[in-house]
């Protein structure tokens, strides 16, 4: 996984018997880096001790962030409280796309407004070759399809959360392998100023 500030690629790759709309694969939607509009209704307070609970589990099984499946899942849930619907988006902008296709018999090139956002489809001129962004409701871009594969796109608001995790979970972390009993670190609200986060997959 790699996140960058606005528009970082979260996945790009093929998916196989994920379903298909229109002929297009879907994107794996319980992909552990595909993150989707998803209220838990856990507190920021109970993240936080989550957060910090996962780096003393991580540190003491040597492991750190993606490296550790429990960090990768609390990323998920994490992060899906802030994101857009991006399967909705996704699907609801494929059968857009579908439906345009049988109406207009001939390339096209459109911007069709959804629910929660806008797909911009072009039928590129060699082959089958097909290029489609999908965007939210903010006009940020959340994923696009091209030379069947797909990319995802973090949101700003998604990157801010992801890196408010990282930042909790790397100052619990460093406070584990320093000696100091989680009891202590999350009495103190002890967190050091590492702001950066990269992970790839």
């Amino acid at each position: 996984m790699e996140v960058k500030s606005s528009i970082g690629a979260l996945q790009r790759k093929s998916f196989l018997g994920t379903g298909s709309i229109g002929g297009i694969h879907l994107p794996d939607f319980n992909d552990k880096y595909f993150f989707s509009k998803k209220k838990s209704g856990i507190s920021d307070g109970e993240y936080k001790r989550q957060i910090r609970e996962q780096a003393y589990k991580d540190f003491a099984k040597g492991q750190f962030q993606n490296k550790s499946e429990g960090f990768n899942r609390l990323m998920k849930s994490y992060t899906s409280e802030v994101s857009p619907d991006r399967k909705g988006i996704i699907t609801s902008g494929l059968n857009a796309v579908l439906w345009n296709r049988k109406k207009v018999q001939k390339p096209i090139d459109l911007f069709a407004t959804l629910l929660e956002g806008k797909v911009k489809y072009q039928k590129l001129p060699s082959g089958n070759s097909e290029y489609m962004e999908f965007f939210d409701k903010n006009g940020e871009i959340v994923a696009s399809y091209s030379n069947n594969g797909w990319t995802m796109y973090t949101t700003n608001a998604e990157a801010a959360r992801q890196t408010e995790m990282c930042r909790i979970y790397n100052a619990a972390w460093g406070n584990a392998k320093r000696g100091i009993p989680l009891e202590s670190e999350e009495a103190a609200g002890m967190e050091c100023p590492q702001n950066s986060f990269e992970a790839r997959a």
